[in-house]
């Protein structure tokens, strides 16, 4: 099994080429390694962290620029069972983060502080799935 945990150059063209001027949801799902893996000369490596407080600690830690860049969190869930999927793809945690620009989106991930903080989801990140989605304003009917 293939883990992701950056995206590949392929898609980030494909990503910056779609519209930028309007809001976009990025749908996180994340499986956290059970001991999370800093490198060396890192201030956490040897600590003992998991996964799950090294995914943390990227969240606290990269919140005030996602807020600044006028991100949001506008769901989240514990994910239980796969019900329909790949039994091997099961998740520890599921969201929906909102940005008002994929030029938003886009200068989070280039900011050098996040370029620093986003050491935290590298150690703690086993395998992601992250897609872009473009908001719509839900029917009255499943997927409409």
């Amino acid at each position: 099994m293939t883990a992701h945990i950056d995206p590949d150059r392929q898609a980030w063209e494909i990503f910056k080429g779609l519209p930028k001027d309007e809001p976009i949801q990025m749908l996180n799902l994340v499986r956290v390694k059970p001991l999370a893996e800093y490198p060396e000369g890192h201030p956490d490596h040897g600590k003992g962290l998991t996964g799950l407080e090294a995914y943390r600690a990227y969240g606290r830690t990269t919140a005030p620029i996602f807020a600044r860049l006028g991100g949001r969190q506008i769901w989240a869930g514990k994910p239980q069972v796969m019900v329909t999927g790949p039994q091997d793809e099961s998740w520890d945690l599921a969201f929906i983060a909102e940005y008002p620009s994929s030029d938003a989106f886009i200068a989070m991930v280039r900011d050098p502080d996040y370029r620093e903080f986003v050491q935290h989801r590298t150690a703690a990140v086993e395998d992601s799935r992250l897609l872009r989605l473009s908001p719509l304003a839900p029917g009255e009917g499943f997927g409409e």
